[in-house]
């Protein structure tokens, strides 16, 4: 029987994350799975339903009437439905982001999404980004990276991905949301943003999208052995 693997990848918003561990798994023939599209979709039913993230109640309420599904593809792109609609442009809207970092905060939000990462991981070798994957999540993963870089610089990085997308939204205002949303992804009382204790640190300020996925691929190659 195959040994099954896992890729644990962390870091704050704009890091790269999903752009950096969606090559790696492509290169190691492993699932990607991007599970802030998970709390994406739980936000957008959310703002669908006209309720309030930072509202614990109203959202806890609400979980019930949403089935979340995750697929891949022949292609290997995950993509996200929410009650059988395919939302995976949708999620990433500027409002969509925000709520999606108010509800992650609620831990019966993230008992209720557990299960889906963690089956994932048990029945496939994954790549898996997020916030909490090494510390919570997987945190028996057979590697587990921390990644970083200079707040403006993922600013940048997140106001152009926005940009190419249509977006009028200025470089100001996604670096004061990212601000805003590292502030609280950090101090949130269920499974804060912060690197494992034995996770690998790699800031990527400076980096091109080359090096940073080869330094990434160098971890995961001698963390397998």
């Amino acid at each position: 029987m195959e040994k099954l693997c896992s890729v644990a990848i962390d870091g704050p918003a704009g890091a790269g994350k999903s752009t950096l561990a969606r090559a790696a798994a492509k290169r190691f023939g492993f699932i990607y799975v991007d599970t802030g599209a998970i709390y994406r979709t739980v936000g957008l039913g959310c703002c669908r339903a006209g309720v309030d993230g930072s509202e614990s109640g109203q959202v806890i309420a609400l979980l019930p009437s949403m089935q979340i599904d995750l697929r891949h593809g022949g292609d290997g792109v995950q993509r996200m439905f929410l009650n059988g609609e395919d939302v995976s442009g949708e999620i990433r809207l500027p409002e969509v982001s925000r709520c999606a970092s108010q509800v992650s905060a609620i831990p019966e939000v993230r008992a209720f999404l557990m299960e889906m990462q963690r089956s994932l991981a048990r029945r496939n070798s994954v790549v898996m980004d997020g916030r909490d994957i090494g510390t919570v999540v997987l945190p028996d993963a057979s590697v587990k990276i921390f990644l970083t870089a200079d707040p403006r610089e993922r600013a940048r990085r997140r106001h152009a991905e926005l940009r190419e997308k249509g977006s009028s939204v200025t470089l100001d205002e996604v670096l004061r949301d990212m601000q805003e949303r590292d502030e609280r992804d950090s101090r949130r009382a269920a499974a804060p943003l912060r690197a494992a204790e034995d996770a690998v640190v790699l800031d990527t300020t400076g980096l091109s999208l080359e090096e940073s996925l080869e330094r990434i691929c160098a971890l995961i190659e001698r963390g397998l052995g």
